[in-house]
């Protein structure tokens, strides 16, 4: 069984047990649970339950598990001929979250 929920304006393919590095989600600390009820998809052994836009009643339950920064990404600016360059880095906030059920809801 998977799912395919939306969380912070990117859409992730979940299965349970799985562990999610999502954008960063504040006011959640760790061990915290954490429902994702934007579900678009849902794919089970019976068939597969495709929303419009979202399936009625279901719902992905996680635990967050930690909060981070990924590896720096280097941002380059040049001009050529003009004798500028410029280099930035960029880390980016992430959660880690492991999945621990999907639930259909019966509608």
């Amino acid at each position: 069984m998977y799912a395919i929920i939306e969380a912070s304006g990117r859409q992730y393919r979940v299965q349970e047990g799985m562990t999610l590095f999502t954008e960063r989600q504040n006011g959640l600390g760790n061990g915290d649970e954490i429902v994702f009820d934007k579900v678009l998809l849902v794919r089970d052994g019976e068939g597969t339950k495709v929303g419009k836009p979202y399936v009625d009643g279901a719902k992905v339950v996680g635990k967050v598990v930690s909060h981070g920064r990924g590896k720096k990404v280097l941002v380059v600016k040049f001009g050529p001929r003009k004798n500028f360059d410029r280099v930035n880095g960029h880390r980016q906030w992430f959660t880690e979250v492991t999945i621990e059920k999907i639930e259909l809801g019966v509608k």
